[in-house]
């Protein structure tokens, strides 16, 4: 896991390497290990590096083939890649390093941009071409791995975080109304490419850009995800989409242990890691590593789900390491938490994922993580509705918004108020092919845009922050394709996930399979008191927040005066997503 950086000019003139020594400087905890910069032509390229795989100075990057005129600066993991090692070289290609970097350079030599298709992992890259002087950008499918970028007429820039982009300067920081009323509408999930500047794009999941030397830049999705049974597969009883649950995870979960360090699990204790911890015992005979994380309670609602993570941790006899974080260290760890955000995320449990982030990197390098089973199994509230939704868009919008539009318009200032921006957006994806049942409508966005610009996003962005690898098996593509081909009825029974809890019986106990449903908690960041609503009240009332002009202030005094009157449909504080809006754009030095 790693990060990385480049610029490429258009008007003739030399790149500047301390602009991407500026973004690499950046993104240290990303790639602690070791670093690199190239310059070719009008072309730098950077990589910061984090020793997982092939830990020798043969796999340091940029790495340069040249044989085949070809520098790649790359940050993922290709959990196939010595299955296609042994089919490159089965057409004459050799090996001068023994990890997943170097073949992606060979695959792209042998099939060009479509060598995206045969990768099966998580990534982002950017493979400069010598003869061309074009450049080639990619994500991976489900953007687990992130891209960001500025363009305009003299030069292109990308790297793997955006704070990074903002360090090279240059970047036009004005905020981007329709991305301002995604925020503030879409549960703070804004979709690609736009993020809340406008100066800054990112590259959508699953898809190649290609930018040639004179700047035109082209793109092309590689990837869709297709609802409904194959023919095959009509005819299944439950048991065989049981059957199906439990091989397809299981070869998810394997893949995922290609590592050259030992790999852990973050176990919550419900059911989605609990079934990764399952299934990484039947494939490891060494003692698994797993880590939980709690807080004291708040307001009646608990903090930590101890007893839960307890019974896997007995059962399968792991290394188990309890993590009780007062709420004390949450506060301090707010503002190094926010600052390291790619963009605003408005999630409580961000700060969780950080300190838990900063306490498991001190055992292992890697964890395998349980992110994305609601989203393709059918987990949240608003699907069952969809069954029988006569209007798609108004049961999706009314569960999972966080305000009409017209509260938007109470919300913010005049000047912002532009469009409905994310209620657009949302009946436009729930109108392309390929998923005609609401339900898959739902299903297909959450997949696709909101887990992506969500959990995916907080937990690339936390666990990196402390120099640790996440993997999500659950979003193996293959998963992915399967979950959308599993009938909804068998996804969405009995509070959701059915099928999963139904296979799951047979690998772990059933009472953490029964239990009721949980979240990462960290209630302190939900109702918002003491030095939290301080933060919160100084954030929106400074001289900063006044002079932008962003919010109305009668508003705002309405969250402050009572905020825990205030909590959207999905149970976050509204004071809250006001508030980090605003630490995240002073952070940064946004006015």
């Amino acid at each position: 896991m790693c990060g990385i950086s480049g610029i490429m000019q258009f008007n003739g003139r030399a790149p500047d390497p301390a602009q991407v020594a500026r973004m690499m400087d950046t993104m240290v905890p990303r790639g602690p290990d070791g670093d690199g910069l190239v310059a070719r032509g009008a072309t730098v390229l950077g990589h910061r590096r984090l020793k997982i795989i092939d830990l020798s100075e043969a796999a340091q990057q940029p790495m340069v083939d040249a044989d085949l005129g070809l520098t790649i600066v790359y940050n993922g993991a290709i959990y196939n890649y010595p299955e296609l090692r042994t089919e490159l070289e089965g057409k004459g290609y050799r090996f001068f390093s023994h990890g997943d970097t170097e073949v992606i350079i060979k695959a792209f030599h042998a099939w060009g941009a479509d060598c995206v298709k045969r990768l099966n992992g998580m990534f982002a890259f950017a493979i400069l071409e010598r003869d061309s002087g074009r450049i080639t950008l990619a994500r991976d499918r489900l953007g687990i791995k992130p891209l960001y970028y500025t363009k305009d007429a003299s030069c292109l820039r990308f790297a793997s975080t955006l704070p990074a982009l903002l360090a090279a300067g240059g970047v036009d920081t004005s905020l981007d109304p329709v991305a301002l009323n995604h925020y503030m509408t879409f549960h703070s999930v804004v979709p690609p490419e736009r993020t809340i500047l406008n100066g800054v794009k990112k590259l959508p999941p699953a898809t190649v850009a290609i930018v040639d030397p004179d700047g035109k830049m082209t793109q092309r999705p590689y990837w869709d995800i297709q609802y409904g049974a194959r023919e095959e597969e009509k005819n299944f009883s439950q048991s065989d989409w049981e059957d199906a649950t439990l091989d397809v995870m299981r070869r998810a979960v394997k893949r995922r242990l290609v590592a050259d360090v030992p790999v852990g699990v973050l176990l919550s204790g419900g059911l989605d890691s609990s079934l990764i911890v399952g299934l990484l015992a039947e494939h490891s005979s060494q003692q698994i590593e797993t880590f939980s994380i709690g807080f004291e309670s708040v307001g009646g609602e608990s903090g930590d789900e101890f007893k839960y993570s307890d019974v896997i941790a007995r059962h399968f006899q792991t290394s188990h390491h309890q993590l009780p974080i007062d709420s004390t260290r949450a506060l301090p760890a707010l503002k190094s938490c926010i600052a390291q955000m790619s963009e605003p995320m408005v999630s409580h449990d961000n700060v969780g994922f950080y300190l838990l982030s900063q306490e498991v990197a001190k055992f292992v390098k890697v964890v395998q993580s349980g992110q994305g089973a609601d989203e393709i199994f059918g987990g949240y509230h608003w699907y069952p509705p969809m069954m029988s939704a006569t209007d798609p868009l108004a049961s999706y919008a009314q569960a999972f918004f966080d305000r009409d539009y017209t509260e938007y318009c109470e919300v913010v200032e005049k000047k912002w108020q532009q469009g409905d921006f994310a209620r657009e957006f949302v009946k436009e994806h729930f109108e392309r092919p390929g998923a005609d049942a609401a339900i898959d409508k739902a299903m297909r966005l959450d997949a696709q845009v909101m887990l992506v610009d969500d959990p995916v996003k907080r937990v690339d962005n936390n666990t990196m922050a402390a120099s640790l690898e996440a993997r999500v098996p659950f979003l193996d593509h293959e998963v992915v394709e399967f979950a959308a081909r599993v009938p909804p009825e068998l996804k969405i029974k009995d509070g959701g996930k059915y099928v999963l809890k139904e296979a799951a019986r047979r690998v772990i106990p059933a009472e953490v399979i029964d239990r009721p449903k949980g979240y990462f908690p960290v209630p302190a960041l939900k109702y918002l008191r003491g030095e939290f609503l301080e933060l919160a009240r100084d954030a929106l009332c400074n001289d900063t927040a006044r002079s932008r002009g962003l919010f109305q202030p009668a508003y705002v005094d309405k969250l402050l005066a009572s905020p825990e009157d205030h909590i959207t449909p999905l149970r976050g504080s509204k004071l809250w997503q006001l508030s980090l809006l605003e630490l995240w754009l002073q952070s940064h030095g946004i006015g």
